[in-house]
């Protein structure tokens, strides 16, 4: 007999759907054999998911860009593993594997599903859970938000909230290789310090503890060329007050409206778009599928060449998942939150 059907499975599943922030009644563990790959498929050991703000809105009922995870099923995320058994020539036992894993320690992929869940081989070298964040789904939203929405021109004055974040973090380098000014918002004095002196921005206002719009005043003298919006709310409305004429605003996520109780709070100000002929678009990365790989050799470079940094704050242990998916909401990380679920 083999050795993995001695393996269990541990797995975390949407029990009910939140209302607000989910609670630990939201969630259920289960245990489970693990079963060997049939012809064509590969079983994959989850090391490190990441932990994602748009997770919040996949637990909820109703049309979106993708299917709500259901009721029971394995919350869906996506993550980092090693192969250790493969009946598919394409992926080797050892191999390090970017794919949607799902909140479990063990992942089993059949052939057909393998294209689904967008696995692909990975350089560990670059570091195991940078390929949740610069070179993820993160990096990737970031990278063709920015690039592909907002058009970026050397010069033009970027200013990027959640900037200390996953996205964020991505958002503003990448628009600081393009010659623009760099302005983050963030939250508390150690995130604020942290993408100016650490990631190169030219300047952060800490939203916690200063004044948004006389930062937005002070920081932007010549206005907005382009908003990346990580957060939506109040904050989105002052940046609207100050955007240029031909402005681009890209809508990666309302972060501040997720867990709302009541209906989804709009901008005020959009009558700004008209005035200054603005844009406002949003980015779904998986309409950029296809070409991942041409932004992962770049920033790949950057990563190598040190002009590119990608900070991770981890957690240990599938059991933490439902209390580490709050510090997203809470503002508790610093950088890409990511769950260690199991060891090499």
């Amino acid at each position: 007999m083999s050795a993995i059907t001695h393996l269990k499975n541990r797995q975390c599943r949407l029990a009910s759907r939140p209302v607000g922030l989910p609670t630990p009644a939201n969630w259920r563990f289960t245990e489970e054999a693990v079963a060997e790959p049939a012809a064509g498929g590969v079983l994959v050991k989850t090391l490190y998911l990441s932990l994602d703000p748009a997770m919040r809105g996949w637990m909820n009922e109703g049309k979106s860009y993708i299917a709500p995870v259901e009721i029971n099923a394995v919350m869906r995320a996506g993550g980092v593993g090693r192969v250790i058994a493969s009946n598919n020539p394409a992926f080797a036992v050892g191999d390090y594997v970017n794919a949607g894993l799902d909140v479990q320690e063990y992942c089993l992929i059949s052939q057909e599903n393998i294209k689904r869940s967008g696995m692909f081989k990975i350089d560990a070298s670059l570091g195991l859970t940078t390929w949740t964040n610069v070179l993820g789904m993160p990096g990737m939203t970031g990278f063709f938000g920015l690039t592909e929405v907002g058009l970026p021109k050397a010069g033009e004055t970027v200013v990027v909230s959640g900037a200390a974040g996953a996205v964020g973090q991505t958002v503003g380098q990448i628009a600081k290789l393009r010659g623009c000014r760099v302005v983050g918002i963030a939250g508390g004095k150690a995130k604020c310090d942290w993408v100016v002196s650490e990631l190169g921005f030219d300047a952060c206002i800490d939203y916690k503890n200063a004044d948004v719009r006389a930062g937005l005043k002070e920081h932007c003298p010549k206005g907005v060329d382009i908003y990346f919006d990580n957060v939506g709310g109040e904050i989105l409305d002052m940046v609207l007050a100050k955007i240029t004429r031909g402005a681009r605003i890209i809508i990666c996520g309302a972060i501040s409206q997720y867990n709302n109780t009541t209906p989804v709070k709009g901008p005020a100000n959009y009558l700004s778009l008209l005035v200054n002929r603005a844009r406002m678009e949003g980015i779904v990365v998986f309409d950029y599928a296809d070409r991942y790989h041409l932004a992962i050799n770049e920033m790949a470079g950057y990563l190598k060449a040190g002009t590119m940094k990608s900070k991770e704050d981890v957690v240990q242990g599938i059991e933490n998942f439902p209390e580490a998916l709050l510090k997203l909401f809470n503002g508790e990380n610093f950088g890409k939150l990511v769950l260690q679920i199991t060891s090499e």
